[in-house]
């Protein structure tokens, strides 16, 4: 599907005309405890189109999340979705989206899922997940990560407002840019790579690296750099659409679920491990164009990051996790959970990655991520 981006608006009517545009006669809105305190929330909340709230979900959703709000939006008759919010609320309302077709009597996650034409309109409030831009949804269901997965999920309209990234709080900030960073490097290195998604993937890390310690250090960030921090994820989004995530995503979700360190937080310290492991491993190499292809890769990455070689681009990355005071978890018995978590990891994603990696490498990895 063709997806609309809206880059900033001058007015939040902008926003109400858009949702009228479809000639809703029902709104659900799909958002976060805390968006009334926005001025987009307060804004959405007083539209004059009939709408009804949906927010009792967790950070991580759960399955059981979902099935009381796919009740609701049936029950009351939507016939529209607005997600507002991080990527909690935007992956709430795909499912939502995906799910309200399916037969309530049974699992969504066991029924064969058809398209579903139910408008959806995301406007992200953190800078970080792409869910504004991705077929993807992450869920949660007896304690193991599901990646709910449909084309017909993808938003169709995405409006990005950098003002709202002002009022995130710090740490947030850190989690969520380094999600979206780790997306456009992990995009840019995917075996399903294309020359649309490795465009997309470039613009987005440069957007990203030369904005992100103003957008972090800066007490009072410019309009501008917010801009580009939101732009910049939302390509990343675009990027990872096309290619998926790689290792360091799959790596990521049992250190989230073991430890509960915020998603960006985890796979922002995986991706450094798995970089340099794939810098020194070339007989693993698993691209069918080659080992000599991928390090071209490397040095287009480290070539955005404004770096000269891809050693630099490691070491400045890994002084951009120190300066964030972004670090592994301390374990209690190391090699215990080191063996737990390489057990756990998504072999679906791995697939993607360009260098395989086995058991002892992934082990290798985690032993070096917890401190």
């Amino acid at each position: 599907m063709s997806q609309r981006i809206v880059n900033g608006v001058k007015s939040y009517d902008e926003i109400g005309k858009i949702i009228r545009e479809y000639g809703a006669e029902k709104f659900m809105l799909v958002c976060g405890g805390s968006l009334s305190r926005l001025e987009i929330g307060k804004y959405l909340m007083g539209l004059d189109i009939e709408h009804i709230v949906f927010s009792d979900f967790s950070p991580n959703p759960n399955y059981e999340d979902i099935v009381p709000a796919v009740e609701l939006f049936k029950r009351e008759g939507c016939d529209l979705i607005v997600a507002a919010g991080g990527g909690s609320a935007i992956d709430v309302a795909k499912c939502i989206k995906l799910y309200a077709p399916l037969d309530p009597t049974k699992n969504y996650l066991e029924q064969e899922a058809n398209a579903s034409d139910i408008p959806l309109v995301a406007i992200p409030t953190t800078a970080g997940t792409g869910s504004e831009s991705t077929r993807y949804s992450v869920i949660y269901y007896k304690g193991e990560k599901q990646s709910v997965h449909h084309a017909s999920i993808v938003p169709d309209v995405a409006i990005l407002l950098p003002e709202v990234l002002a009022t995130l709080p710090i740490y947030q900030k850190k989690c969520t840019v380094l999600d979206a960073l780790c997306q456009a490097i992990e995009s840019y290195w995917s075996v399903f790579s294309t020359d649309e998604s490795k465009k997309l993937a470039d613009e987005a890390i440069r957007l990203i690296w030369a904005n992100i310690e103003d957008y972090i250090f800066d007490p009072a960030p410019s309009h501008e750099t917010l801009e580009k921090i939101m732009l910049g994820s939302c390509l990343a989004g675009q990027a990872i659409n096309i290619t998926a995530t790689t290792a360091p995503h799959a790596m990521s979700y049992k250190l989230t679920t073991t430890y509960g360190l915020p998603h960006g937080h985890s796979v922002g310290i995986s991706l450094l491990r798995v970089w340099r492991y794939m810098l020194s491993h070339g007989e693993k190499c698993t691209d069918k164009r080659g080992y000599d292809y991928l390090l071209s890769v490397f040095g287009n990455i480290a070539a955005a990051m404004s770096c000269e070689s891809v050693e630099t681009a490691l070491a400045a990355y890994e002084n951009l996790l120190c300066k964030m005071e972004i670090s592994g978890p301390i374990p209690e018995n190391k090699e215990a959970e080191v063996a737990l978590l390489a057990g756990a990891v998504n072999v679906e994603r791995l697939g993607n990655n360009p260098v395989a990696l086995d058991t002892a490498a992934l082990e290798q990895l985690y032993g070096e991520i917890l401190r």
